[in-house]
C-alpha cells in the first residue's frame, strides 16, 4: 500500500470515529451521557438527612449503597436535593427512582438549576407547567426528556408529593454532555468591544449574529451594527425587554425608531439566547425560544455591517458613545458574527477587534438572594434589633410583582395597640398607622408598581420624622411628622401573616396577601441573610421559595390572539378583546360570521356586515355589503371606482392604464372568492371609433388583469369565455359586424357597447384595465368595472348524513396543541352519539351527544380527563339544526350550544399542556365503531378550516353527501304567513300569500296616497260563470259568498273623515272601513241590501294624528272582532244573516262609481284618502302588494298618483322616507347576534374603503330623500302604471352614469296572487 493510500485510509478511519462518537443515526448531536453516577459524595447537598445512611451522596440511580437512596429528616415541601456537576453542562434529561427496598418515593417534584448555587431558576415545561411526574413505586425509573435543554452547573430537585404510605425517598440521574463556551464580562461603564469588518466587497447580503447574555441591570445597550452613512440597527435592553431600534445619520443622529420588542424579565441574572439573522431586508430576531419577523426598509437590501459595537453604541468614526443610554453591564457568551467567534478573536488580539475599558474573560456574578412569596400562607417573620434609646425604625427592601394589591410588611408599635401596615393598593405604595380601629396616619408614594420590575422601598422613622421612599429619586417619597414614636415592637412580618389559628403571633392583615419577590432586605441598616432564614437559623417563615425569584411573565410572548391586549396578575393573565373582532379567554373565536349566507340564516336582512372568512384563523374581518333581497344572498365588495368613467385621449399616450383598489385586503378577497359558489363582476366598454379586442388571431388593443396578486393578463371581455379573445356578442353571434367578435371592434362612428359578466373565479377580481385605442381622431370611450359580487357559501352547506352507528368519516390528525376550536351544526332523531373523536397515546378530544338533552366536550392533555357539559331544556333529537361551538386553550375550555349560556372549565392553575394526538380524526363515529352518531353534521370547522364532508362521504360506505330538510330549522324565519320552501342548500320564503315581501316576508309594502289615488282589485267576473248557463243568480255567485273574512292593514293620515278600505258586492252589499269625523274607526257592514248598513264604532281615539296605526278585523258569520294597535280587542255582533254574497271588487283610496253607496258613505268616499296605507291583507289577497309589485299580471286598476315608500314602517318617522337605514350597534352587545353595521369605523386600514363607500351612500341617499320630498310637495306626480320613462340620448355621451346601487335593490317579483 503506497503512502498516499495509507494517508487517505487514516483520514477516513479517524473521520468515521469522530462522526460515530459525535452523531447518532439521524445526524443530530448525541447528548445523553450520564452526569451524576460518577460524581463523588461531596457533589451532593440536601436540606437535611434522616441518618448518615440516608445521606444525599447515596441518591444515585440503580445504586443500593447506604439505605438505598436519600431521605430527609422530615417529609415536607421545604426539602431539597442538590447536585454540583462541577462545571456548566448541557442537561437534556432527568430520571428519578424511589429509595431501594422501601415505600419511599416521589410522585411529583420541581426541577431547579443555577450556575452559582444561588439564584435558582425553575425549569418549566411548555413555558408554564412547573411540576414533573414522579414514580409509582420504589424500583421503576421514570425519565423525562427536557423539551429545551438546560445549561447549568447545579441542579436542585424539590419534592412536591410523595407516597402517602411512606416518606420522601429519591435516587436520580441527569443526562447530557459537556458545554464549551467563551465568556466576556462588561462592567457597564467604559468597557466595550468593537468589531470592524474587512474592507472590500461583500459576497452575500446575509448577516447572522448570535450570543448568550446575562445581567442584573434592566437597561443597557447590548450591541449596535452600523453600515455606511450611519444607517444602523441597535439591540438594547429597556425595562427588562429587548428592543430592536433603527438608527439613521452619523453627523446629526435622529431619535431611534423601535422596530420590535421581545422577551421580558431579561434582568434575572440567568443566561438568555439571542439570535439576529438578516437576509436582505428580511430580519428574524430570536430571544430564547421566541422569534419575531421584521420587515426592514428597502435601504437595507444592500446594507453591509461595517462596524459592530458590543456593550455600547459608537459611531463608525468615533471611539465614544453617541447616546446617553446606559452601557450593558453583564456577561456575554459565545458571541458569533457570521461564523466568527468574536471573543476568541479578542483573546488572540485580532486586529479586527478592539476592546476598551474593563473587559474580563470570566463571569463574575454578585450573590443576590431573593425570596418568592407564591401566595396564601406565605409570610416571613424577622426579629427587630434591640430598640435603641432614640427609638425609630429603618427598613429597606426591593420587590417585584404583577399584582396591584398586597401586604408588603406590618409590625406592631411599641405603644400598645398601634400597628403599621405597608401595602400596595392600585399599584401604589401606601402606609397606614392604626390604633384602636382608626387611622392615625396615611402616606402614599409611587405608581404603576405592578409592572414586574424591581422597585426599592425605604421606610425610616428618626427624630419624629417618618418617610417612605420608592425607587430612590425616581419613584417619589412621602413624609410626615407623627406625634408619637414609630418603633417596631419585636417582629416585622413581610408579605403576610401566619394563619388565624396560630395564636402565638400578633399579626393582622386586612389586605390581600403579597405575591411576588423580595430581595436586599435590611432591618436597622443590617442586611438580612436569607440563607440563614432558609436554614431556619433566623426568623420564621411559611410557604416561601428562598434563593430564587419565581416571577413568570405570562404575557411574553402574549397568548392573546388577534391583537388582544394581555394583562396579568401573579397567577393568571387576562386578554382584553375589545375592538379586535374576536372573543373568548384568549381572543381566539371570531364574533363575526364567515359569509353573508350565514348572516341570512341568523335572520338578518340586507346591510353592511363584518365577515371573517377563516373564522379563528389569521385573516382579519372585512366589511362587506350583504344584499339579501334576492333568492341568492349576495356579498358585494366595492373598489375605488365602480362608476362609468370616460377615457379621453392624451398627447403621446397610446395606452391608458387604470388600477382598482378594493375595500378588503388581498388574502380576504381570495378566500371569499374561493368559498363562494359563484362570483361575478360586470365589465363594460362603451365606444365610438375605439376598438376593443379586434380579432382572436391578432393582438388585442385592450386587456385587463385579474386573479391573485397583481393579476394575470386576460384578453376576453365580460360575457365571454376565458382565452376566447371575444366579447359576449361574439359568443352569442349577434355582434353588429359579423366579421368581428365585439361590437366595438366594428370601429363605427355610432356609440356601441360591449358588456357582460366575468364569472371565472380564478380570474377575479379585476385588478387593472389597459385600454389602447382611444388616441385616434374621433375616438371616444368609457369603461365601467362593477363591484365584485359573490353568492353562496360552500362551507356553510357542506354536510354529510350518517345512517348507522358504525359509519364514520376519517380525516388526518387534528393539530390544536395550544388552542383549538371546533364548530358545526347537527340534526338527529337519535338520543346519543359521538360527533367527533381524535385519540393520542394518552391524550384525546371528543364531542358527543350524551343524551337527548346534553352535549359533552371532553379531552385530556396529560393532566387527566376534563369535561364541559351543556344541558338543553328542549330535546336535541328533534331533527332540527343545532349549533355547537367548542374551544380549548391555555386558559379554559368552553362549550356553547345554540343560544344557551356558554359553559366553561378553567385550565389547571399551574399552566397547560400541549394536546398531543396521533390517530386519525373520526367524524360521526369512533375508532371502536361504537356509540356512533346517526344523523347529519354540517359546516364542520376546526380552527377556522372547513372539512370537506361531502367529498369524503362520496367515497365512504354508510355515509351520504349532503343533508336535505332545512325548513324544520329555519322555517320560523319566514314571517307574516310566508311559506318555507326547501332547497338542496338552504330554503326560500315564498311570500305569495303574504302582504309583505323581502327575503323573510318581513318588509312592509306601503304606498303614499293622494286624494285622487284609487286602487281597485277586481274579483271573478259573473259573466265568466253564467255564460251558456240557465242557473239562477244565487247559484251563479255561490262560490263568491263569504261567511267570514280576515282584514288587516296599517295606515297613517291626518285626514278625517276618510275611507280606508271598501269591498263591494254584485248584490249591493259592502264592507267599508273608515275614519269618522271624530277621528275614530268605523266598520260598516251591509250584508243585506234591503236593510241599512250596520255601523261598528271603535272606542280608540285620535286615529288621524299622523302616527302609524294597525287595524285587524275578523268576522265569522255574525261575530266581529276589531283590534287597533295594542288596545284591547273589541267584539261586536251583527243582526244580519252573516253572508257576504258575490263580492265584486276591493278599493283602496278614492271610490269611483259610487251609485251603490249610501249617501253619507258616498260623500266621504268622494274625498279620497290622503296618507299612507301599508300591508293591506284581505283573506289570501294582498291588493296593495299586487298593485305595486305586479300591476301587469294582477287584476288591479290604478288611477291617480300611487308612490311606493316605507311610510308604513313603524321605524319611519318621515312618511315620505324612501328607505330604512340600519344604524351602527354597540359592538360589545350586538356583534355576536349578527346585527348589520353601517358607517362602521375601524382602525384597520383595509376597511377604510368600505367605510367611505357607506358614508358617500348615506349622504347621497339623504339628498335624494330631500329632493323627492320637495318634488312631491309641488304635487307633480306620475302614475305608477307608467312602464318607464325613456331617457334622451345625448349625442355627446349617451350613457347613464349609474352604479348598481347595492342598498336600493328591490324585491325579485316572483309572488303570484289569486
Amino acid at each position: 500500500m503506497d503512502l498516499w493510500t495509507k494517508r487517505v485510509a487514516w483520514i477516513i478511519v479517524h473521520a468515521t470515529l469522530i462522526l460515530s462518537s459525535s452523531y447518532g443515526t439521524t445526524g443530530e448531536e448525541v447528548c445523553d451521557s450520564s452526569l451524576v453516577s460518577n460524581l463523588p459524595p461531596s457533589s451532593f447537598r440536601s436540606s437535611s438527612q434522616l441518618s448518615s445512611s440516608h445521606a444525599p451522596g447515596f441518591a444515585k440511580l440503580n445504586r443500593r449503597d447506604g439505605a438505598g437512596g436519600w431521605s430527609p429528616l422530615t417529609s415536607d415541601r421545604y426539602q431539597w436535593l442538590e447536585v454540583d456537576l462541577g462545571e456548566r453542562t448541557k442537561i437534556t434529561a432527568v430520571a428519578t427512582q424511589g429509595r431501594y427496598g422501601s415505600s419511599d418515593w416521589l410522585t411529583s417534584y420541581l426541577l431547579m438549576f443555577s450556575d452559582t448555587g444561588h439564584n435558582w431558576k425553575q425549569y418549566r415545561q411548555e413555558d408554564s407547567i412547573g411540576s414533573f411526574p414522579g414514580n409509582s413505586n420504589a424500583d421503576s425509573v421514570v425519565q423525562y426528556k427536557l423539551q429545551q435543554p438546560v445549561i447549568a452547573r447545579f441542579l436542585r430537585l424539590i419534592p412536591l408529593d410523595w407516597n402517602s404510605s411512606g416518606r420522601i425517598g429519591l435516587r436520580l440521574e441527569a443526562y447530557g454532555c459537556p458545554h464549551s463556551s467563551d465568556v466576556l464580562s462588561l462592567d457597564g461603564f467604559s468597557s466595550s468591544l468593537v468589531f470592524r469588518s474587512s474592507p472590500g466587497p461583500r459576497q452575500t447580503s446575509r448577516d447572522v449574529l448570535s450570543l448568550q447574555f446575562k445581567t442584573l441591570r434592566n437597561s443597557g445597550t447590548l450591541l449596535h451594527a452600523e453600515g455606511e452613512g450611519g444607517l444602523g440597527l441597535s439591540l438594547e435592553l429597556e425595562r427588562g425587554k429587548l428592543l430592536l431600534l433603527l438608527r439613521k445619520g452619523r453627523t446629526s443622529p435622529s431619535e431611534p425608531r423601535r422596530l420590535a420588542s421581545l422577551g421580558s424579565l431579561l434582568d434575572d441574572q440567568h443566561w438568555h439566547h439571542l439570535a439576529f439573522e438578516r437576509r436582505s431586508s428580511h430580519l428574524n430576531l430570536t430571544v430564547d425560544k421566541h422569534m419575531e419577523r421584521v420587515q426592514l426598509s428597502a435601504e437595507f437590501s444592500h446594507w453591509d455591517i461595517k462596524k459592530l459595537s458590543v456593550g455600547a453604541v459608537q459611531s463608525l468614526g468615533a471611539q465614544k458613545s453617541i447616546a446617553s443610554k446606559k452601557n450593558f453591564h453583564g456577561c456575554l457568551e459565545n458571541l458569533q458574527h457570521n461564523s466568527l467567534n468574536l471573543i476568541e478573536l479578542v483573546k488572540h488580539k485580532d486586529h479586527q477587534v478592539t476592546v476598551t475599558g474593563n473587559v474580563t474573560f470570566s463571569c463574575a456574578e454578585p450573590v443576590s438572594v431573593a425570596v418568592t412569596f407564591p401566595g396564601p400562607g406565605s409570610f416571613l417573620q424577622l426579629p427587630t434589633a434591640t430598640t435603641s434609646s432614640s427609638g425609630g425604625v429603618s427598613i429597606g427592601f426591593q420587590f417585584r410583582t404583577w399584582n396591584k394589591a398586597g401586604l408588603l410588611l406590618t409590625f406592631d408599635l411599641v405603644q400598645e395597640g398601634g400597628v403599621v401596615w405597608m401595602y400596595l393598593s392600585e399599584a401604589r405604595l401606601r402606609l397606614q398607622i392604626h390604633k384602636a380601629g382608626r387611622a392615625l396616619l396615611e402616606l402614599s408614594a409611587g405608581s404603576a408598581l405592578n409592572d414586574g420590575q424591581w422597585h426599592s422601598v425605604e421606610l425610616s422613622s428618626r427624630r419624629g420624622r417618618l418617610s417612605i421612599t420608592v425607587d430612590k429619586d425616581e419613584g417619589g417619597s412621602a413624609q410626615a411628622s407623627p406625634s408619637f414614636p414609630v418603633t417596631a415592637e419585636s417582629h416585622v412580618f413581610f408579605g403576610g401573616c401566619p394563619s388565624e389559628d396560630d395564636d402565638t403571633h400578633q399579626c393582622r392583615n386586612p389586605f390581600n396577601v403579597f405575591q411576588g419577590c423580595m430581595r436586599l432586605l435590611t432591618l436597622d441598616s443590617q442586611t438580612v441573610d436569607l440563607i440563614l432564614v432558609q436554614q431556619k437559623q433566623l426568623g420564621v417563615y411559611s410557604n416561601l421559595q428562598i434563593d430564587m425569584c419565581g416571577i413568570f411573565d405570562r404575557c411574553s410572548p402574549s397568548r392573546c390572539e388577534h391583537g388582544g391586549l394581555c394583562s396579568q396578575s401573579w397567577t393568571v393573565f387576562h386578554c382584553n378583546c375589545s375592538d379586535s373582532g374576536y372573543s373568548g379567554a384568549i381572543c381566539h373565536s371570531s364574533v363575526y360570521e364567515q359569509s353573508c349566507e350565514a348572516y341570512k340564516h341568523n335572520g338578518n336582512t340586507s346591510g353592511h356586515f363584518y365577515i371573517d372568512v377563516d373564522g379563528s384563523g389569521p385573516i382579519k374581518p372585512q366589511l362587506v355589503y350583504c344584499n339579501m333581497t334576492e333568492d341568492n344572498t349576495w356579498m358585494v365588495i366595492q373598489h375605488n371606482n365602480s362608476e362609468l368613467t370616460r377615457v379621453r385621449p392624451s398627447p403621446g399616450v397610446n395606452q391608458h392604464s387604470f388600477h382598482f383598489d378594493y375595500s378588503t385586503k388581498e388574502q380576504q378577497l381570495l378566500v371569499a372568492i374561493s368559498q363562494s359558489e359563484h362570483c361575478e363582476q360586470k365589465l363594460s366598454y362603451h365606444c365610438r371609433k375605439s376598438r376593443l379586442l379586434n380579432t382572436p388571431e391578432g393582438s388585442p388593443f385592450s386587456w385587463w388583469f385579474g386573479g391573485p396578486g397583481p393579476g394575470s393578463p386576460r384578453t376576453y371581455w365580460g360575457g365571454a369565455q376565458p382565452g376566447s379573445q371575444q366579447c359576449a356578442c361574439g359568443l352569442q353571434g349577434d355582434c353588429v359586424d359579423p366579421q368581428h367578435y365585439c361590437n366595438c371592434d366594428a370601429d363605427r362612428i355610432e356609440w356601441a357597447e360591449d358588456s357582460g359578466l366575468l364569472t371565472h373565479k380564478e380570474s377575479l377580481p379585476v385588478k387593472s384595465l389597459v385600454l389602447g385605442d382611444v388616441q385616434r381622431s374621433g375616438s371616444e370611450a368609457a369603461y365601467r368595472v362593477g363591484p365584485l359580487r359573490c353568492h353562496g357559501d360552500k362551507n356553510f352547506w357542506n354536510a354529510a348524513f350518517f345512517d348507522k352507528e358504525t359509519s364514520y368519516l376519517h380525516f388526518p390528525t387534528f393539530h390544536g396543541e395550544l388552542s383549538a376550536d371546533i364548530s358545526f351544526l347537527f340534526k338527529t332523531t337519535a338520543a346519543s352519539g359521538v360527533f367527533l373523536e381524535n385519540l393520542g397515546i394518552k391524550d384525546f378530544i371528543r364531542i358527543e351527544l350524551s343524551s337527548s338533552t346534553e352535549v359533552v366536550f371532553s379531552f385530556d392533555v396529560g393532566n387527566g380527563p376534563l369535561e364541559v357539559r351543556v344541558e338543553s331544556n328542549v330535546p336535541l333529537n328533534d331533527n332540527r339544526w343545532h349549533r355547537i361551538r367548542a374551544e380549548r386553550n391555555v386558559k379554559e375550555a368552553s362549550l356553547r350550544l345554540d343560544g344557551l349560556p356558554i359553559a366553561t372549565q378553567e385550565a389547571p392553575a399551574d399552566g397547560h399542556f400541549h394536546l398531543q394526538l396521533n390517530s386519525q380524526l373520526f367524524i360521526g363515529g369512533t375508532a371502536s365503531r361504537q356509540k356512533g352518531f346517526r344523523g347529519c353534521i354540517r359546516s364542520l370547522q376546526l380552527n377556522g378550516h372547513t372539512l370537506d364532508l361531502e367529498e369524503r362521504a362520496k367515497i365512504t360506505p354508510g355515509v351520504r353527501a349532503g343533508c336535505p330538510g332545512h325548513c324544520s330549522s329555519y322555517g320560523s324565519l319566514c314571517q307574516n304567513q310566508g311559506r318555507c320552501v326547501e332547497r338542496d342548500n338552504g330554503f326560500h320564503c315564498d311570500c305569495s300569500l303574504s302582504a309583505y315581501t323581502g327575503v323573510f316576508c318581513h318588509t312592509e309594502v306601503s304606498a303614499s296616497f293622494k286624494s285622487g289615488t284609487s286602487v281597485t282589485y277586481t274579483f271573478k267576473e259573473p259573466y265568466e260563470l253564467s255564460k251558456n248557463s240557465s242557473a239562477l243568480p244565487s247559484s251563479i255567485y255561490s262560490d263568491m259568498t263569504l261567511r267570514g273574512e280576515n282584514v288587516s292593514l296599517s295606515f297613517r293620515t291626518n285626514q278625517s273623515p276618510a275611507v280606508l278600505f271598501y269591498i263591494s258586492s254584485y248584490y249591493r252589499e259592502y264592507l267599508a272601513l273608515l275614519i269618522n269625523k271624530h277621528d275614530k274607526l268605523e266598520v260598516r257592514y251591509k250584508l243585506d241590501s234591503s236593510r241599512e248598513a250596520e255601523v261598528l264604532r271603535s272606542r280608540a281615539r285620535s286615529l288621524a294624528n299622523g302616527q302609524l296605526h294597525t287595524v285587524s278585523i275578523r268576522r265569522l258569520t255574525d261575530s266581529v272582532s276589531v283590534q287597533i294597535d295594542q288596545n284591547p280587542r273589541e267584539d261586536f255582533n251583527l243582526t244580519s244573516d252573516g253572508e257576504f254574497n258575490a263580492i265584486k271588487s276591493l278599493v283602496l283610496g278614492r271610490v269611483h262609481g259610487s251609485d251603490d253607496l249610501d249617501p253619507d258613505l258616498a260623500r266621504v268616499s268622494s274625498l279620497g284618502f290622503t296618507g299612507c296605507l301599508s300591508v293591506v291583507h284581505f283573506n289570501t289577497i294582498s291588493p296593495l302588494k299586487a298593485a305595486l309589485l305586479h300591476p301587469h299580471t294582477s287584476p288591479v286598476i290604478i288611477s291617480g298618483p300611487l308612490v311606493q315608500s316605507n311610510c308604513g314602517s313603524s321605524a319611519s318617522a318621515n312618511p315620505y322616507a324612501v328607505e330604512n337605514t340600519h344604524h351602527l350597534s354597540d359592538q360589545s352587545g350586538s356583534v355576536g347576534s349578527g346585527e348589520p353595521l353601517v358607517n362602521a369605523i375601524r382602525t384597520d386600514s383595509a376597511l377604510i374603503g368600505g367605510v367611505i363607500a357607506v358614508v358617500i351612500f348615506v349622504v347621497v341617499t339623504g339628498l335624494a330623500i330631500t329632493a323627492r320630498f320637495l318634488y312631491r310637495r309641488k304635487e307633480t306626480y306620475r302614475n305608477q302604471e307608467v312602464k318607464g320613462v325613456k331617457q334622451e340620448d345625448s349625442q355627446d355621451f349617451p350613457f347613464n352614469n349609474h352604479t348598481d346601487s347595492q342598498n336600493a335593490s328591490g324585491e325579485n317579483p316572483k309572488e303570484y296572487f289569486i
